[in-house]
């Protein structure tokens, strides 16, 4: 069986191109993760998502330990062969989900309880349970159960969730089983302040995991907060893990942080935009919505080879106007081949020593965010 690692293969300027090696596969980075939140990327068959280039997905502790339950999964074979997706997983740990549960959770030393947004049943998510629901669900990749708090926040509950979080990663890292090929990633937390980032950063690497994700960014702050607060914070990480980090985002959001030194990534946002008639494109993003698409006979992107742009884009304005569900599927798929293109250029550039100038090129090729017709830009 293979361990578990993370070459660090090239670099220019402080954007890293590696690979990192798991039980089920290779993960070229930098890499983009579609979001699997209940054992299914929305809209997308798995022999779909792979054929963007995707080679890692995302699965969420909290809404499979809700519906079908961590055990059943188990005992059907584990999340690979229950969601026929061959290649590795990553799974977060609950805690963003369950934060998110103002009204409905209670949170304390031990963990938090609160109530199923399904049902209304009690549950508890410990640092341990949060653990062993991903040993069952087979992830390649688990990360630290922690607190995210919401932005904005007041530093001393930052600090608090902050010092919370690295004790739950120390309770994390205890209950986690190593075995070949499987990783666990601890959580930076700190919000926008930089001495609770580094604080965090140096607890994290003081228990030492075999990656570093980032958390609590992406959450409100803006770009420029969160640039900053990457600033202050990958250095203080070790150079041979892979960083992660966690929700983010937007196609620009994504290059800046290359051109910062994260690995990777991952968001709802292509998926999403799939389904609420958004089309991302190198030159911005396309409302298919607007009437301005309905006699249009040109593909979304002329470039893109996904089978959405084998269609006019008429012709995906008449599916989303007909509310017909071939229209997200293909606009989600779209979506997450433009992704896994950025990404795959992106390595590329790096691997080139030519990532300042891909970095400056891109950033003149956005345009506005198509708006929907009659509303303001």
């Amino acid at each position: 069986m293979t361990d578990f690692g993370f070459a660090l293969l090239g670099q220019d300027g402080a954007a890293r191109l590696g690979r990192v090696t798991t039980a089920h596969g290779v993960i070229d980075t930098p890499a983009f993760m579609p979001v699997g939140t209940a054992a299914t990327v929305k809209a997308m068959q798995p022999e779909s998502v792979a054929a963007t280039g995707a080679q890692i997905i995302l699965g969420n502790t909290y809404h499979l330990m809700l519906r079908p339950g961590a055990e059943r999964i188990a005992k059907l074979g584990g999340l690979h062969k229950f969601m026929n997706w061959p290649g590795p997983i990553l799974t977060d740990s609950g805690g963003f989900q369950v934060m998110s549960l103002t009204d409905l959770r209670k949170l304390d030393e031990n963990g938090v309880t609160f109530r199923s947004h399904i049902d209304g049943s009690y549950h508890t998510l410990t640092p341990e349970r949060s653990i062993e629901i991903q040993h069952l669900l087979d992830a390649d990749i688990t990360m630290c159960f922690d607190e995210c708090p919401p932005y904005p926040c007041e530093r001393d509950d930052v600090a608090r969730a902050m010092e919370l979080s690295m004790r739950w990663a120390k309770r994390s890292k205890d209950a986690f089983q190593p075995r070949p090929g499987y990783g666990l990633f601890g959580i930076n937390q700190g919000g926008v302040h930089a001495d609770l980032r580094q604080q965090s950063a140096k607890a994290l690497v003081d228990i030492g995991f075999d990656g570093y994700a980032i958390g609590g960014l992406a959450v409100g702050e803006g770009r420029a907060m969160m640039f900053d607060a990457l600033d202050v914070t990958l250095p203080h990480l070790p150079q041979d893990k892979p960083r992660y980090l966690m929700g983010v985002g937007k196609p620009e959001d994504i290059v800046g942080a290359v051109a910062r030194g994260v690995d990777m990534f991952d968001c709802v946002l292509p998926t999403r935009s799939g389904r609420t008639a958004q089309a991302w494109t190198p030159s911005g993003s396309l409302n298919m919505r607007n009437t301005r698409h309905k006699d249009d006979p040109r593909p979304i992107d002329a470039a893109c080879a996904c089978p959405a742009c084998q269609y006019s884009r008429a012709y995906i304005h008449h599916l989303i106007k007909a509310e017909e569900i071939l229209g997200a599927m293909l606009l989600t798929w779209h979506n997450l081949h433009y992704y896994q293109d950025l990404m795959r250029a992106i390595r590329a550039a790096i691997a080139e020593g030519r990532f300042a100038a891909f970095q400056q090129d891109f950033a003149q090729a956005q345009g506005d965010i198509e708006p929907i017709e009659g509303t303001a830009p």
